[in-house]
């Protein structure tokens, strides 16, 4: 089975994720049917808005998925889109806007300094928050640090800096021992007022996890304890860093403060145009890479493995690799990897939080996640729970999912290669599942579309080796059972009981050229 290290070099996962897909799929067509198949599902939703009077059964599909009330707050109309480079590249149609706002930030500058000649010194030992802090000054400045291990407190960027080091493992910038628990290692200046244009690259972020003992919690909650934060940022990049065992999170893009206000309610001050590229992480209590109530982000060819899970209650660590939750829109992930998480990639929200909506996953690996890839908004499942005003649009292609596995971060959770919970509008095209035949998956789905999700379809899927498995692909039934489901050009190869199971009262699901092949004969005759 495939192995990827602390180490791994994200650069590498465009190849592989290729190498690896059932077909190696070319990109930039396989976006384009994506896009193909999401219009088409959404087409129907923009119908039944534009309808002045609804018959019987169009009220009827009103009072299972109310999409009037919800559409503006979904942003169906979003006109952002993915766009693909003759190179193969994936990017969102917004992009340009911020390498217009890369120029502008070179041009503004007019300093560059080494924090060396402010006295700093990279023994592991000196503390240098009073050299950074001469260095950076008010800004309009790029801070070049030389290779050592630079202790420091906390390091707060103004608008208009560059902080630039030698490279990962290289330049290592470690928290203080005296530091609280609270502290981001660096971060922009004024989470309230907000800040512009920073960029940081070239360096390893040592929290500094082992200052603080063996206490049962190393994290201080809401956006704080993380390796870097940007909250409240507009322009902002962070290019070839590694997070190495914070508290909370490596690498977290967020608002002034997270909001619990509700279902529909976003927090202010949110972040705004960031690129996220080739970052490392590793150690995370909570998350590798997160994003909150902030808009138009880019994560691309990072990895993330290993969480610690401090920051919540042992066996309950919902710990992953790259998380888009409460309130975030518009978020690209584009070639990243994970490995040994909770989570490969989360979409979500907390019951008391919008759910992030309009994500778009363009590659990634996961191998050895418990849930590679998981689609959810919390307190939104039972037929009891309201639901979810915000859980919508998700556009996926070319996934990769490698063996799903048992994790001790969360003890009661079964592997999945992926799981869609009360989010409407989810297309997912090209998807590669790849089980262990020798691991015991105990008679569960490999896939599961569940608990009230809406408009979900599965194109071009390949499922193979999860011989313990029920269902390759499960579409739960129930009170709270999902529906307007469509699962096409299935392809399972020695793998589970049975292609595709239904459950009760499920009324709408389309199963389109199921193919199974199996050494055995129960394996060729599968039934969807």
């Amino acid at each position: 089975m495939l192995y990827l290290g602390k180490e791994h070099d994200p650069r590498k996962n465009r190849k592989l994720i290729s190498d690896l897909s059932a077909g190696s799929p070319n990109i930039s067509e396989a976006v384009a049917h994506t896009e193909k198949l999401f219009e088409n599902m959404s087409v129907g939703v923009r119908d039944i808005i534009r309808q002045k009077s609804f018959s019987s059964r169009l009220k009827q599909f009103f009072n299972r998925m109310p999409v009037l009330f919800f559409a503006k707050q979904a942003g169906i109309s979003d006109e952002s889109t993915t766009l693909v480079g003759p190179d193969g590249h994936a990017f969102p149609s917004w992009k340009p806007i911020l390498d217009e706002e890369y120029t502008h930030l070179m041009s503004v500058i007019d300093t560059e300094v080494n924090v060396s000649d402010f006295g700093a010194v990279g023994d592991g030992v000196t503390d240098n928050t009073e050299a950074f802090k001469k260095a950076i000054g008010k800004g309009r400045v790029i801070v070049r640090i030389p290779k050592g291990t630079f202790v420091t407190q906390e390091i707060r960027l103004p608008s208009w800096t560059c902080l630039i080091g030698e490279g990962k493992g290289q330049t290592i910038l470690k928290l203080h021992d005296k530091a609280p628990k609270s502290s981001q290692l660096v971060t922009n200046s004024s989470h309230w007022k907000g800040n512009r244009n920073i960029f940081v690259k070239g360096m390893s972020l040592d929290w500094n996890i082992e200052r603080l003992g063996n206490i049962p919690k190393t994290a201080a909650g809401n956006n704080f304890s993380s390796c870097l934060l940007f909250a409240n940022v507009t322009f902002g990049w962070v290019m070839d860093v590694e997070g190495i065992n914070p508290g909370l999170h490596c690498f977290d893009v967020s608002s002034t403060i997270y909001n619990y206000s509700g279902d529909g309610y976003r927090a202010r001050g949110g972040s705004n145009y960031i690129w996220l590229d080739g970052l490392n992480g590793y150690g995370f209590g909570d998350d590798g890479v997160t994003t909150h109530h902030s808009d138009n982000i880019l994560i691309s060819n990072c990895h993330m493995c290993d969480p610690s899970g401090r920051s919540h209650k042992k066996g309950f660590s919902n710990s992953n690799g790259f998380e888009a939750d409460d309130g975030s829109r518009n978020v690209w992930l584009v070639n990243n990897s994970s490995t040994r998480c909770f989570g490969g990639v989360e979409i979500k929200a907390h019951h008391n939080s919008s759910a992030a909506s309009n994500v778009h996953i363009i590659g990634h690996l996961s191998v050895n996640d418990n849930r590679s890839f998981n689609f959810r908004h919390i307190g939104h499942h039972k037929s009891t729970d309201p639901i979810s005003k915000t859980a919508f649009n998700i556009r996926a292609t070319n996934l990769v999912s490698i063996a799903p596995i048992h994790t001790d971060l969360y003890v009661g959770s079964k592997p999945r290669a992926l799981v869609v919970s009360a989010y409407r509008n989810v297309a997912i095209n090209q998807f590669t599942a790849i089980g262990d035949p020798d691991y015991d998956y105990g008679g569960e789905p490999v896939m599961a579309i569940q608990y009230r999700s809406r408009n979900v379809v599965l194109d071009n899927i390949s499922v193979s080796n999860f011989r313990t498995a029920c269902a390759d692909v499960k579409v739960f039934g129930g009170d709270n059972c999902a529906d307007s489901v469509a699962v096409r050009n299935l392809t399972v190869r020695d793998s589970a009981k049975q292609a595709v199971q239904i459950g009760k009262g499920v009324s709408q699901v389309r199963i389109g050229r199921v193919l199974a092949l199996g050494s055995s004969q129960s394996h060729n005759e599968k039934k969807a």
